[in-house]
Parts: C-alpha cells; sequence; structure tokens
C-alpha cells in the first residue's frame, strides 16, 4: 500500500482509509477479523464519526482489538463531530464534549485527527478556534480538518483557527463527479458548468488539503452502488475490461481511478468484508494513464466539452 502525507500534517498514511460507519452491525470476532485484515494490508488510517451506529462504532472497534498503546502506534485513528439530532452544531461545548466521548469509546488517549463533519451555518468560528487549541494543548488531537465544506467555509475558519486544516472529507466518485465537471466546462452554458463547491479540487491543491472522497462507489445521493449495477451495463462492460487489464477487480479500477488524480486524493472505503477490501487495496498497484482515465469518465456518463 502506497503512502500520502496527509495536507500539511506531517502523518504519513495508507492512501486508502477503512470507513467505519457500518461497524456497529458487527460482531466483536468480526470486527477484530476486518481490522486485523486492514492492518495486514498496511491501511493503517480509521475514518470514525461520533454519530456512527450512535457511538457504537468506536466502542466496537476499540473492543474488538482490545485497545492498547501497541496496537494503537499501528493505527491512524480519525473521527468527526457536529452532527446532532436534527441540527448541526460547531459550539466549543459540543466539540469538546464530542471528543471527550470518542475518547472514551475508542478507549484511547487521543486522537490523530478531528473532522467537523457538516457545515454549521450557525458556527461561531472563534469558538472553534477556543475548542481546537484546548484540544491541541492537552494532546486529545493532535491534527484538525473539515468534511463536506467549500473554500470561503474553510477561509472563515482558517481566519480564527491557529493549526492547520490538514483534511477534507467530500463526496466522490466515477458517478459523482461535481467537483470535477466544473473545472472541464469552464464558461459553458450546461449544467455539468455549475461550480457548486466553491472550486474545492483546485483550492485543496492549492492549500494542500488532502480530499478523503467518500462514498466511492455511490452513483447518486447514497442511491446505491454502480459496480455489477444491472443500470449501469456499459459502465460495468468498460471497468470489467481494464480489471482483466490490469489483473484486478472491477472495484480496484473504480478506486484507482481516484487514486490517479494529481490531488492525491484518500478515499474512504466503507466495506466490512475482508476480502473485498483485499481486491480494493489492489487499486494501489494500478497505473491509470491519462487516456484510460478519461475513458472511464466519459464511459460513466460524463460528455467533455
Amino acid at each position: 500500500m502506497k503512502k500520502l502525507e496527509l495536507g500539511n500534517s506531517g502523518l504519513q498514511v495508507s492512501e486508502i482509509s477503512l470507513g467505519c460507519m457500518r461497524m456497529d452491525q458487527l460482531s466483536k470476532q468480526d470486527a477484530n477479523r476486518v481490522i486485523e485484515n486492514a492492518l495486514e494490508l498496511d491501511i493503517d488510517m480509521f475514518d470514525h464519526a461520533d454519530i456512527y451506529g450512535g457511538g457504537k462504532s468506536e466502542e466496537i472497534f476499540a473492543d474488538a482489538i482490545n485497545m492498547n498503546p501497541s496496537i494503537r502506534e499501528k493505527m491512524v485513528i480519525q473521527t468527526k463531530c457536529g452532527i446532532r439530532d436534527g441540527f448541526f452544531d460547531f459550539s466549543k461545548e459540543h466539540i469538546l464534549s464530542s471528543v471527550e466521548g470518542s475518547l472514551k469509546r475508542l478507549k484511547t488517549d487521543y486522537i490523530d485527527v478531528l473532522l467537523l463533519h457538516r457545515p454549521d451555518t450557525l458556527v461561531e468560528p472563534e469558538e472553534v478556534a477556543e475548542a481546537f487549541n484546548e484540544l491541541k494543548q492537552s494532546g486529545k488531537v493532535r491534527h484538525f480538518g473539515v468534511s463536506n465544506h467549500n473554500p470561503m467555509q474553510i477561509e472563515l475558519l482558517k481566519k480564527y483557527v491557529e493549526q492547520d486544516l490538514v483534511a477534507n472529507q467530500l463526496q466522490l466518485s466515477m458517478m459523482f463527479t461535481p467537483m470535477i465537471d466544473a473545472g472541464l466546462n469552464v464558461n459553458m452554458e450546461h449544467d455539468p458548468a455549475i461550480v457548486r463547491d466553491g472550486g474545492v479540487l483546485d483550492y485543496s491543491r492549492l492549500h494542500n488539503m488532502t480530499i478523503q472522497p467518500w462514498s466511492p462507489f455511490q452513483h447518486g445521493f447514497f442511491e446505491g452502488v454502480f459496480v455489477d449495477n444491472d443500470q449501469f451495463p456499459i459502465l460495468n462492460e468498460k471497468l470489467q475490461e481494464y480489471a482483466e487489464k490490469k489483473g484486478v477487480t472491477k472495484s480496484a479500477i473504480a478506486i484507482a481511478w481516484i487514486l490517479r488524480h494529481p490531488a492525491r486524493m484518500q478515499p474512504v472505503v466503507g466495506t466490512m468484508n475482508p476480502e473485498r477490501l483485499q481486491n480494493i487495496a489492489k487499486a494501489s498497484e494500478v497505473n491509470l494513464t491519462k487516456e484510460e482515465w478519461y475513458d472511464l469518465y466519459r464511459v460513466a456518463g460524463n460528455k467533455l466539452p
């Protein structure tokens, strides 16, 4: 598994991260198998959130591996906060209490990376800065970032926050590409030209923020996976063609497509199936040419201007 630096953090992490949202559905034994398998594949970054399984995903993760200092040092743990029941909350009080809850459930003294989960339009960035300072100074959180934020929201935070924001978790897959479409359809009058995210792709590259694509196998907003989906026969035929050519699976090609982008993204894959993760991990060994990348982009339903 290749490594990348997460933003400007100095952290060298696996270029594929394991998303633990569904870990609450596993037994302790099955969760252990998933985590140990990931580590054997050199996937050392694990993505959590305080709301995943109502907190149970973090609990099962820690219990499954009998969390202790020797295994803790082998992994980079990321979690998120800010989503509450019916509203978003970036208040100092909630950020601090959320982190305390995650530390307790994960049975660890520190979080490697804390992300603000979804933008809070009522955010008071001074409070975020105070919370981050306390967490940094106490050693409870080492690095910070955001999720689902656009450039101006990030700039607003950066006006007050002293720490680097090292990552931004955003939805991206071969069949969900608005951050790419707008940059290819500049000054055009059709829908793909609409800049929906404030130019977050180029912003991230300019400021060395690592984009962490979530739902890398989904089409639309949680409408289902496109791999082996009868709705998309032409795309799957092309994925199969490249899978055979590269000696991997179709899922690995879908992830390799994301990894090929020079923005050096870190896709978050949420499979709880060890064999499937083994197949996906092989994407790190796949090299797609520019022609192959654009071929897949077009077959996924995108048109070049």
